[in-house]
């Protein structure tokens, strides 16, 4: 299998693994709004900590997987704030290799080249280690970083 084949096959079980963690997160709170809101306009979404804040003045596509060959799920505006999950080291954009895996009902990943993070923001590996469902093995431990 090729290393492209690998980051996409673990992109996908890490993307599996994030939506759950980003269910519970999202338990007893109405984000299903506040994310599509958040795609289409600038301003304060949420107060928790870690959120980035899109500074590319084009806008910024989220992508299903962190990488630019996937699929593009959404598109953030220049200044959208958007809630950060955690962070994997994958494709370099721009001679920055890190992605972060967004906090909206439709997990997706940005590129930190054009997002400027407020707070700490953890390793995928470190944010899911033991939180995955049973039937899949930890692919954040196999993410680059």
């Amino acid at each position: 299998m090729s290393t492209t084949e690998l980051l996409v096959a673990r992109g996908r079980r890490l993307a599996a693994g994030a939506g759950v963690l980003a269910a519970a997160v999202a338990m007893g709170a109405t984000l299903s709004t506040a994310a599509s809101a958040q795609a289409a306009t600038p301003g304060p979404v949420s107060t928790a900590k870690p959120y980035g804040i899109v500074t590319t003045k084009m806008g910024l596509s989220a992508r299903q997987y962190p990488s630019t060959d996937s699929s593009v799920r959404g598109f953030l505006r220049h200044r959208a704030q958007v809630g950060l999950v955690c962070k994997v080291r994958t494709q370099s954009v721009g001679g920055n290799s890190v992605w972060y895996l967004t906090r909206d009902e439709r997990a997706s990943w940005v590129s930190a080249k054009y997002v400027t993070n407020t707070g700490k923001v953890k390793y995928c590996k470190d944010v899911q280690h033991g939180r995955m469902h049973s039937g899949f093995d930890n692919p954040a431990k196999h993410a680059m970083g």
